[in-house]
């Protein structure tokens, strides 16, 4: 993810979670009444009872409220069922609190206890719940004579399930966003893979005919100054084609030849004094797979120069497959550096495979073929 965007995520979590605790807090509004009454009743010890007891409902309430969708948010996780078991307990205590000092404006408590659970238990769970929270309204009521409350009851019911709705819209919110920035941050893992391998191939190859040239040149100082001044022109020159392709490796637009790759091949092997056999002709190479055939040459090639000490190389190319051999050493190539698992990588991305062989009694073969499709 890039810098611009995870700064914006992090000024948009905290402002979210500010929004989403101030829509919380104002339905506190209906808590008011047990407030009020309470303060009627200040000069007993049941008033401050009941609101000591309203005040700690709302702030467990609003603390809960808060954690949970900032839990939702940060690890896509529900509450568990021992945090939810606890709360409720709590907010239950408090409203049987408010209940008995206050009487029937406690009743006031429930439908927040029934948004509680829907908000923090399995669907099933928190609709028994509202269903035991309003039948417990009904029975309070009836049983301490307060009249017929049945219209807070359908309250509890209704609050509940609207907030079923809203938390489902959330829950489903929180999973995309969650969904969005994991691909964002396998499309960066991605880009990054990409970039480490083509500026590995690029910079392996182009470095190591360099090299090569460099010490060509210094040899034809003494010997043959024109010859010499040429290898430097082609130094001069393929330091330029290196730096373009970095340029374009990193701008994501890279992309090498097949016809130019075996040339570029052809050169490197003169210039290190190997014997090259290359083909004359690509036309057989359908499109999928010249670009995989091109940087398949420019690895094989390259490990050719730095490490074989051989005489000979043999490019093969046909229809579906490509094959780079040489007369040289195979000792512990068959692992050299990340070129050859960038390789299998890119032959992987298009349903090919890597083969490397050791043809006897020296030498060594490193050859892609396309898989065949069922």
């Amino acid at each position: 993810m890039s810098e611009t965007t995870h700064r914006a995520d992090s000024v948009a979590q905290p402002r979210w979670n500010r929004f989403g605790i101030l829509f919380a807090a104002v339905w506190m509004v209906f808590l008011g009444g047990p407030l009020i009454e309470g303060w009627n009743h200040r000069d007993e010890l049941r008033g401050w009872a009941g609101i000591l007891a309203t005040l700690g409902f709302s702030t467990l309430y609003l603390h809960t409220f808060y954690r949970a969708q900032q839990r939702r948010r940060i690890t896509s996780t529900e509450p568990t069922l021992l945090w939810a078991a606890l709360t409720l307990a709590g907010l239950t205590a408090l409203a049987a609190v408010m209940i008995i000092s206050l009487g029937p404006t406690g009743l006031a408590a429930a439908p927040y206890l029934a948004v509680t659970a829907v908000t923090m238990l399995p669907t099933v769970a928190g609709g028994v719940l509202t269903l035991i929270f309003a039948a417990s309204v009904e029975i309070v009521s009836a049983s301490a004579g307060w009249g017929n409350y049945s219209g807070l009851s359908l309250g509890v019911c209704a609050a509940a399930f609207a907030t079923w709705g809203v938390m489902s819209l959330i829950r489903r919110n929180f999973t995309m966003l969650h969904e969005r920035e994991e691909q964002e941050h396998r499309a960066v893992m991605e880009e990054r893979a990409r970039m480490a391998r083509d500026l590995h191939d690029i910079l392996g190859h182009s470095l190591t005919v360099i090299t090569v040239k460099a010490e060509l040149a210094n040899r034809l100082l003494d010997i043959d100054i024109n010859r010499a001044r040429s290898e430097l022109d082609d130094l001069e020159r393929l330091s330029r084609d290196a730096l373009a392709d970095v340029r374009s490796a990193v701008d994501g637009f890279r992309t090498i030849s097949l016809p130019m790759e075996i040339a570029r091949a052809r050169e490197a092997l003169r210039a290190a004094g190997i014997e090259d056999h290359t083909p004359n002709s690509t036309e057989m190479v359908p499109g999928h797979l010249r670009e995989l055939f091109a940087w398949t040459i420019r690895e094989g090639v390259t490990n050719v120069v730095r490490h074989s000490a051989a005489t000979q190389c043999t490019i093969t190319v046909d229809a579906n497959s490509v094959e780079v051999t040489d007369n040289g050493v195979a000792s512990g190539r068959a692992t050299i550096g990340n070129g050859l698992t960038g390789l299998r990588e890119r032959a992987a991305s298009a349903g090919a495979r890597v083969i490397i062989t050791s043809p006897s009694p020296q030498g060594f073969s490193l050859q892609v073929l396309e898989q065949e499709t069922t």
